[in-house]
């Protein structure tokens, strides 16, 4: 390409000038129409976010190579708590090594599923000896898993939550992670050995983007109706929880309060129409996250896979949102402070509460919580979404209880809002 012209040049200049200043002029045009429009196109104001924390705490955990601090947020105002036992580098090595353990679990569970179909199709010594040799290998590797997430929530607990708790003004924390630390559970740091010393013990705990998402959370509902849509596609491989949490949701909602969209019927334009018309979601469904472009991670519905970035795109107002699906609060590893995952989608599009899975859960796993979450939330077929992280805490905690050495099975859910 030839350089630009020596008379050319400078017309270019001005032009662009001269657009820069019919910019500024039209935006202070907008800031000058009333108390509304003031901060217009300027980043918010500290003091009109603090609200949002209301009594409680956010702690912006913050990780660097140069040091590691917790920022707490809270009404009164922003301090700092120093985290010297955080590092970052360990930090980058324990989530590089879970993200690996989850996928040889991932892998285990697939071959079990391939190997089960073959010996249902020919049934014979060799299928039946090749499908358990695979649930030997699962079984295998859950176990790694759960032995490693174990050290890594105790070793959470030591450098991050225990300071950040005992300097937080009460036990109603927000948690919002930078770097490494997005892919593992703060919520359920600590040592479940009956002690006490967990976060789950010692707070409620929830999750947020950012803390103006958190503030936005708060705003009135305006639009939806207070109704419970469930969406159950019959796509990938077959769901067993879906049965069990449609049975559970009847049983909790009256015919009125409840659409189900199932099967050949749950697209994506219809999803996304009934989402507009509906407070409340349910989704029973298989999710998948890219981990290289987490935006095209999604829904997988009947008719292909509903994204993160369409789901960010549309304007919805609700007030709960349950992903009974895979991977649904997981980010990318390319930008990891770029909080792209389906949940926070979900939350940025206008639903308050959101509860979604930071990895793949069985179906056993997902059917109780579910079971676990929903009476704790329904009253005489209402649902009441304020109470959602005090349900989800609770949930978690009976899991927990029940099998406090595979905290896979319970760790995974999180609470995003407020």
């Amino acid at each position: 390409m030839s350089a630009e012209p020596p008379g050319r040049r400078g017309s270019v200049v001005d032009r662009q000038l001269a657009r820069a200043r019919e910019w500024d002029a039209l935006v202070a045009r907008v800031r000058s129409l009333g108390p509304g429009f003031a901060d217009f196109l300027r980043p918010p104001r500290l003091e009109s976010l603090l609200p949002a924390v209301g009594t409680g705490t956010l702690a912006m955990v913050n990780v660097t190579s140069t040091r590691c601090d917790a920022l707490l947020v809270e009404a009164c105002g922003v301090r700092g708590v120093p985290l010297p036992d955080l590092d970052a580098q360990e930090a980058a090595e324990r989530v590089s090594g879970h993200i690996d353990r989850l996928g040889r679990v991932d892998e285990a569970a697939a071959h079990v599923r391939r190997t089960g179909r073959r010996a249902l199709a020919d049934p014979s010594f060799g299928t039946f000896h090749d499908h358990h040799t695979a649930k030997r290998h699962l079984r295998a590797a859950e176990e790694e898993l759960d032995a490693r997430l174990l050290d890594d929530l105790g070793w959470l607990w030591r450098t991050v939550a225990d300071p950040v708790l005992r300097a937080a003004a009460s036990n109603r924390v927000w948690w919002c992670p930078t770097g490494p630390l997005g892919f593992l559970p703060l919520h359920a740091a600590g040592h479940h050995d009956g002690s006490g010393r967990s976060v789950l013990d010692r707070a409620v705990p929830s999750s947020v983007p950012t803390l103006r998402a958190l503030a936005r959370a708060r705003t009135e509902l305006l639009g939806g109706a207070d109704r419970m849509l469930v969406i159950a596609p019959a796509a990938g491989p077959p769901l067993p929880q879906t049965a069990a949490e449609l049975d559970l949701l009847r049983g909790l909602f009256p015919p009125h309060l409840l659409t189900v969209v199932e099967g050949a019927d749950a697209t994506r334009e219809r999803v996304l129409r009934e989402l507009r018309d509906h407070r409340w979601a349910h989704f029973s469904c298989h999710g998948r996250q890219n981990l290289l472009d987490p935006s095209h991670g999604g829904l997988l519905l009947a008719d292909g896979v509903l994204t993160v970035a369409e789901l960010g795109a549309e304007r919805l107002d609700g007030g709960f949102a349950f992903l009974s699906a895979c991977m649904t609060a997981t980010g990318g590893v390319r930008l990891a402070d770029e909080v792209i995952t389906l949940g926070a989608g979900l939350h940025y599009a206008g639903f308050r509460h959101v509860l979604a899975t930071l990895w793949s859960v069985d179906a056993e796993a997902a059917s109780a919580f579910a079971a676990e979450l929903f009476p704790g939330l329904v009253t005489a077929g209402r649902l009441d979404p304020a109470r959602t992280a005090g349900a989800a805490t609770r949930a978690m905690r009976r899991l927990r209880d029940a099998e406090p050495e595979r905290p896979s099975r319970w760790a995974a859910f999180t609470h995003t809002g407020p």
